[in-house]
């Protein structure tokens, strides 16, 4: 089963993340290289969220991303959400 991780970012985001950028990218890196995250990337045009996907039996590595991720500690997360993603394909 794959779960998506939906974060809506706050205004200057951009600007705001550079001191947690490394920590943030080094859990995802975590997060990808054990299997836990299949992909992950911000949106573009405009830049307002991102969106990262687990796979697992349950939500449980989405949420513990969530509760690790320096962006949502430090406010740069405003509002997040997971839903399970039932893949026909791919």
């Amino acid at each position: 089963m794959y779960y998506i991780l939906f974060y809506k970012t706050v205004d200057n985001y951009i600007e705001r993340r550079a001191p947690f950028r490394e920590e943030h990218l080094g859990l995802i890196q975590e997060f990808h290289s054990d299997g836990r995250m299949v992909m992950a990337g911000a949106m573009a045009e405009p830049v307002d969220g991102a969106v990262l996907i687990f796979r697992g039996d349950n939500p449980d590595a989405a949420q513990d991303f969530v509760k690790r991720d320096p962006y949502v500690k430090n406010g740069l997360i405003s509002e997040w959400s997971v839903r399970p993603w039932n893949v026909v394909t791919g």
